[in-house]
């Protein structure tokens, strides 16, 4: 499977804009300003796929089912303990639960994608230190 995605990364061409060769703005020399844009124009050779011209993006580039990375979206601690990948993204939830299911990640060592873990933790951390504290005055 690793080859077939080699031999499928090789035949998909890098899909740049019109001109992006001759304008710097457009990303000649710069990868940053390598953008795809739609060719539009009505005498536009590119976008009636001229021979010689570069590819314009198609449904027939994308990968098969098998080949492309799947992502669980994860809603509570049943679905984290069932989870059989080592990625996934949390849906909206609360707080409390989402602390929960972060920490619960950690230590089973799945990345969750949505989420800086560390950042997330160590702000909330904070938090509840400054609310215990809060709550001692009182």
């Amino acid at each position: 499977m690793v080859e077939e995605n080699k031999t499928i990364k090789k035949k998909k061409p890098k899909f740049l804009r019109r001109d992006a060769a001759r304008y710097v703005k457009l990303g000649k020399r710069t990868k940053k300003n390598q953008k795809w844009r739609r060719p539009t124009g009505r005498d536009n050779k590119m976008r009636e796929q001229k021979k010689g011209y570069p590819a314009v993006v198609a449904i027939g580039y994308k990968k098969g089912e098998a080949d492309r990375i799947k992502i669980e979206t994860i809603e509570n601690m049943k679905e984290l303990e069932n989870v059989k990948s080592k990625e996934i993204t949390l849906a909206s939830i609360g707080k409390k639960k989402k602390i929960e299911l972060v920490k619960k990640a950690k230590e089973l060592g799945i990345k969750i994608l949505n989420l800086n873990e560390k950042k997330f933790l160590k702000k909330n951390e904070k938090k509840e230190s400054t609310k215990k504290a809060k709550d001692n005055k009182k």
